[in-house]
């Protein structure tokens, strides 16, 4: 009767359509999420999914500010972000250090063990040295700036066991600071963890850095998000983290996900990108239109379910409802 979907940006339109069917007759469907997919934010505008907004941060949490810390124009600053770590250790709190890559030659792909490495086009990056790693961070920091503070590496090439020990380790207060990869994107309640450092924060996508952001600030004591790049200022990467930085909205960054990425196709599964079905309609740019549309369709069916005073628009609804990509509308 009921499918409820929490962090539903971790799942595909097929998999969370498998939960649907599950059901004899098509069930009730929740779905949360803290950044909406673009998939999402375009059938919220053209009203296929009511939207309830939660504003307010849940009982119990604690402010997070965000800082982008250019490393290339200003390498001192780096040297801060270490400090920053070690003045929160000191007053008995821990901390993430977050890398896009594990680093050493995988033997199957990072992305399948850890996620999406970003939401941005990959030639973006051409020419440029590789991504930070797990690894090489972890040596760094364990012989460099946090030398003496208890480091423990965190990615998805572990085994599940020592990634559960590891997690509890942290949970228990004996990590200091947890080295890792996107596998805290989710899932990791630590109300201790005060301070995140997340470095080439421009290799991750929107979603993703809003959602690592909230593995902090969920005790007492607030948060801080430094999200580290060598991007220059006025670059789009850099504008990107400037937009994190400036709000904690996940419904705001959403939408400039989809300014960004674009909505994807409401009758496919594409979640994101430029595949869409609207030839001359923009989300954005027209949603006031698409929202207008939607009430005078409601109107119309209610009067007339049929449509028989309206036989042109029957006939092209009955021509969409042929067409195999029409049961993409009853998929969340």
């Amino acid at each position: 009767g009921l499918v409820v979907v929490d962090e539903q940006h971790r799942f595909g339109v097929e998999q969370r359509e498998a939960l649907r069917l599950k059901g004899r007759q098509p069930p009730h469907v929740l779905v949360l999420t803290a950044t909406p997919i673009p998939r999402t934010v375009a059938m919220t505008v053209f009203g296929d999914l009511e939207t309830s907004t939660l504003t307010e941060l849940p009982a119990g949490r604690s402010p997070i500010s965000t800082t982008v810390v250019p490393a290339a124009d200003k390498p001192e600053w780096l040297e801060r972000v270490w400090r920053r770590i070690r003045e929160e250790v000191g007053k008995g709190h821990q901390a993430f250090v977050v890398c896009p890559r594990i680093g050493v030659e995988p033997t199957v792909s990072e992305a399948d063990l850890d996620g999406d490495l970003g939401d941005f086009p990959a030639d973006e990056f051409t020419g440029r040295r590789p991504a930070v790693a797990v690894l090489d961070t972890f040596d760094l920091l364990t012989e460099g700036p946090l030398h003496g503070l208890r480091i423990a590496p965190l990615h998805g090439r572990l085994l599940s066991d020592e990634k559960d020990r590891t997690m509890t380790a942290f949970a228990d207060g004996r990590i200091d600071v947890l080295v890792a990869t996107t596998v805290i994107e989710v899932g990791v309640d630590v109300p201790n963890a005060t301070v995140m450092a997340v470095l080439d924060a421009e290799r991750f996508g929107l979603s993703q850095l809003h959602q690592l952001r909230g593995r902090i600030g969920r005790g007492s004591a607030p948060g801080v998000c430094l999200l580290v790049t060598d991007q220059i200022d006025g670059s789009p990467s850099r504008e990107r983290l400037d937009a994190v930085a400036a709000t904690t909205d996940g419904f705001e960054l959403a939408r400039l996900d989809v300014e960004q990425r674009r909505e994807g196709d409401i009758l496919g599964a594409a979640q994101s990108g430029r595949r869409s079905q609207l030839k001359l309609l923009s989300l954005l740019r027209d949603e006031d239109l698409i929202v207008r549309a939607r009430q005078e369709a409601t109107e119309l069916v209610a009067v007339d379910p049929e449509l028989s005073k309206y036989p042109l628009l029957a006939a092209e609804l009955a021509v969409l409802a042929a067409d195999d990509r029409a049961e993409f509308l009853e998929k969340g």
